[in-house]
């Protein structure tokens, strides 16, 4: 546009040009790029948080690979809930070709969006505050609309064919306009959001300012939907109304590494596209993209050992193009090279394009800031210590393992461990975290742009990873509302090697523990503070306070569990039986044969009193028991929980407790396994009906293999390691075995 702006003074004359583009599209970023190039504007204005303008000029910076993002946030929002907001920018972002654009020839670089202030703070109807660029489809999907006009069923099909995959040739931005100009005006009658009045008026506000300033020749760069409101004759007075009174909150803005995952529509983002690889592709391979994509993703396949010839990529070239011309595509889009892929390169296989769907059409790339970037003292000392101990930062998850008896290695653990303690969680343990009994633990590694929020949120407890993480942990265990909440904490403390902050943990875990007359309580707590007791040495830490809670709960468990573990019903059964599991793994674990010989002979005095045991557990410390070689009447005390005269659903209970431990107990004692298939066979039907569930839930819990090594074994009716022949088999009528068989074959899940 050009000519006079409404509001300004007359006599100004000033050139305009406002170009409409689509958010991370590769195709209006190069078309941007050219227009810039030969409009030559003497201030470039972009939508974008104001509050950024100070910072801008990071972007010129060489340490500054996107993609990246700027982030604003509340410092200390009064309502304690989170306030953040992120404007991402790829390569291919045609805003950020924008600003280095503007860095480059040395021309003015502002945003001229509605502040961050104002749209960090939650709209009246509840509606959440809407930091991030808007998508074009601001109301009633405009983009759709177009594409729909246009024949497409696919609005982003239809933006790739018109703008993203145009070769050389005219300016898109004057069609665009036209376009826009229209549909706004098919959709006045319906009402706009109040945010995105006042988000077009802010950015009227900004271009009357600028020429104001005296600046000739202005582009502004917007989304495509916005367009015809900048180029409205909209007095400035009706700007000042809307804008007027507007609720905001303090906010701070920086720089953050971004990565193409979090482009993806998949990542919640407004703007998001589906391929952030495939854009990156298409805006940074100038000629031959379809060429160049198709021999990338045969890199791909033969870096898997996956057999893929230079004659497979001319092949897959030949559909794609083949593809695109059946369908009257400029260019061969994702969807064809995709095809292209699977039919010639994965032979029709769908887990090869999975791998290429993940490594180049998403694309884990990470972006990076300088140094001199804006950040909180925390982030500074994170940043430092990932360098001094050589854990770079990226977005694709890897496998970290790490020996704890050489120093590096146990620093990084410490870290890693304190992160966690910040809810920070860039690295997750593999399984337990630990390898029982070893010097190892498995880490899986992946950074998250989230996690410069979270960092920036913790600064709140000191300006370094351990002081923050020791603050926290203090905190956490004043408030800590459970017993096991207070051992979990004293566990991590160890693990993260925060000596300073154990003191007031342990001193916070002894009181809890000493007026807790909960013995369920008590015994949740123990296996962690056990763990910890255990590996604590392992880490070269002080684990003599924590030895002295261990001693006192084990005291504790071992007088309070006869009362409590009487009288249970169902579900309280069950309960206690997972907590009198975990203290004996516990116990077993720490290998004290002393305290260990207190919990078994405890589970010998409960015993001693069966009526009064729920059959669940009265099955389990049976076990139990016998594994550690306390019982030599097993058989006998089986035959009596599964006699006639008891009850088929205790009978069953029992037998539930007496084989979670695993199967291998039957495999290798021939008398409980006839007991067990005796019992079994003998129950009448309406009992047996009873006692499936809980049968099923047993035996099903079983590896497949142990399941076919029992059922192996009642078959030939034989001990292991005997050479006596089976006995000959019995006549069978299969005829009236039919229906039986076929009803045991559905519940073992077999289709029949």
């Amino acid at each position: 546009m050009a000519g006079l702006l409404p509001g300004l003074p007359g006599g100004l004359l000033s050139r305009v040009e406002v170009y409409g583009i689509r958010h991370h599209g590769p195709g209006s970023a190069r078309a941007l790029r050219g227009a810039l190039e030969e409009f030559k504007p003497d201030a470039v204005l972009i939508e974008g948080p104001p509050e950024a303008d100070p910072i801008v000029e990071l972007a010129g910076d060489p340490g500054m690979v996107p993609p990246v993002a700027l982030l604003a946030y509340s410092p200390a929002p009064r309502d304690g809930d989170r306030r953040a907001a992120f404007w991402p920018f790829a390569e291919f972002s045609p805003e950020w070709q924008a600003i280095r654009y503007g860095l480059g020839a040395g021309v003015p670089v502002r945003f001229c969006d509605l502040p961050a202030a104002h749209q960090l703070v939650p709209l009246p109807d509840g509606e959440p505050p809407d930091g991030e660029p808007a998508a074009e489809g601001v109301r009633a999907d405009p983009l759709g609309r177009l594409a729909e006009a246009a024949g497409y069923d696919d609005a982003e099909r239809w933006w790739d064919d018109v703008v993203e995959h145009r070769g050389a040739g005219p300016s898109p931005f004057p069609a665009i306009a036209d376009a826009m100009a229209e549909l706004r005006a098919r959709l006045a009658e319906e009402p706009a959001a109040p945010r995105e009045e006042q988000r077009e008026a802010h950015m009227r506000r900004t271009l009357r300012r600028t020429l104001k300033e005296g600046h000739e020749r202005v582009a502004v760069v917007c989304g495509a939907w916005h367009v015809p409101a900048l180029r409205a004759e909209v007095p400035a007075a009706h700007d000042d109304r809307t804008l007027r009174g507007l609720p905001k909150t303090k906010v701070a803005m920086t720089w953050v590494p971004w990565t193409h995952g979090r482009l993806a529509g998949r990542s919640g983002y407004g703007a998001g596209v589906r391929s952030p690889g495939w854009y990156h592709h298409l805006f940074t391979a100038r000629d031959r993209p379809v060429e160049r994509w198709l021999t990338a993703a045969a890199r791909v396949l033969r870096d898997e050992d996956l057999h893929v010839s230079s004659a497979h990529v001319i092949e897959a070239v030949r559909l794609a193009e083949a593809l695109a011309a059946l369908r009257g595509r400029p260019l061969a889009g994702l969807d064809e090279v995709t095809e292209a892929t699977r039919a010639v390169l994965c032979e029709g296989a769908d887990l090869p394009v999975e791998l290429i769907q993940k490594r180049l059409v998403v694309g884990e790339r990470l972006g990076a800031v300088p140094e001199r970037t804006p950040m909180v003292p925390l982030q500074r000392d994170l940043q430092a210590e990932q360098r001094r101990l050589r854990l770079k930062p990226s977005a694709l998850g890897r496998e970290l393992d790490l020996d704890l008896r050489k120093p590096t290695d146990l620093e990084r653990s410490r870290l890693l461990h304190r992160l966690r303690l910040l809810d920070v969680e860039w690295g997750a343990p593999a399984g337990t975290g630990r390898s029982k009994g070893t010097f190892r633990e498995t880490w899986t590694l992946a950074w998250r742009p989230e996690f410069d929020v979270e960092l920036i949120e913790a600064g709140a407890w000191g300006t370094t990873v351990r002081g923050a993480a020791t603050a926290r942990a203090r905190a956490v265990a004043e408030d800590a509302a459970a017993l096991s909440d207070l051992t979990s904490v004293a566990e991590r403390c160890l693990l993260a090697d925060l000596g300073d902050a154990l003191p007031a943990v342990m001193r916070a875990l002894a009181d809890r523990a000493a007026v807790d007359t909960d013995v369920a309580h008590l015994m949740a707590a123990m296996p962690a503070l056990v763990r910890a007791l255990r590996y604590g040495d392992v880490r070269g830490t002080s684990t003599g306070p924590l030895r002295t809670v261990v001693d006192g709960l084990v005291v504790r468990v071992c007088v309070g569990l006869p009362p409590a573990i009487t009288g249970l019903d169902d579900d309280a059964a069950r309960e206690f039986l997972a907590h009198v599991d975990a203290v004996h793994g516990a116990l077993s674990l720490l290998g004290d044969e002393g305290r260990l010989e207190r919990w078994r002979r405890t589970l010998e005095g409960v015993l001693a009193r069966p009526d009064a045991l729920h059959g669940l557990i009265e099955g389990r410390l049976t076990r139990l028991l016998l594994d550690a070689g306390r019982l030599h009447d097993v058989p006998a005390r089986m035959a009596r929980a599964v006699s006639a005269g008891t009850p088929p659903d205790r009978a069953a209970a029992w037998i539930e407790g007496f084989l979670s431990g695993g199967a291998l107990l039957l495999l290798h004692d021939e008398p409980l396994l006839r007991l067990v298939d005796a019992w079994i066979a003998g129950l009448p039907a309406g009992s047996f009906t009873d006692v499936l569930p809980l049968l099923r839930r047993t035996f099903g819990a079983y590896p497949a293999a142990e399941r076919r090594a029992i059922g192996d074994r009642l078959r030939r009716r034989t001990a292991p390691g005997t050479a006596s022949p089976p006995p000959p088999e019995e006549e069978i009528d299969d005829e009236r075995a039919a229906p039986a068989a076929a009803a045991a074959l559905q519940i073992l899940g077999w289709r029949t």
